[in-house]
């Protein structure tokens, strides 16, 4: 390879036939990508993340890059109840091959501590 391709690789271009372009298909969603994007969330008011908090029940992810989680808060008087979806949200939106996301804030079953990682426990101090 000459060093001009390697300092300006050569465009891709996508395929065409007689219907049109053919674009390649979209990068498959990783859940272990998705859970580190929520995992970027905290609860302003506890200094760990919203995933080890056991906030998040649920992820979903379509075959066409649609993403659909599930959470709760800590209560439903939390006051960060309009922030953190939105939040959860666009970090979720920010994966590589997400194409939508769908947040969807469930209460039943109530989170309890019960539901944090051992690690969010010892950062915590609740044993």
């Amino acid at each position: 390879m000459s060093e001009d391709a390697t300092i300006n690789p050569p465009e891709t271009r996508a395929a065409w036939t007689p219907d049109g372009e053919v674009k390649p298909p979209a990068p498959k969603v990783s859940e272990d990508a998705v859970i580190a994007a929520v995992s970027t969330v905290y609860d302003p008011e506890i200094p760990v993340d919203i995933y080890q908090l056991g906030l998040i029940y649920a992820i979903e992810i379509a075959d066409d890059g649609k993403v659909k989680v599930e959470m709760t808060l800590t209560t439903p008087s939390c006051p960060s109840a309009q922030e953190l979806p939105g939040q959860v949200e666009d970090a979720v939106r920010g994966v590589e091959g997400v194409t939508d996301v769908d947040v969807e804030v469930v209460w039943d079953p109530p989170w309890d501590q019960s539901r944090m990682s051992e690690d969010a426990r010892l950062a915590l101090n609740m044993f």
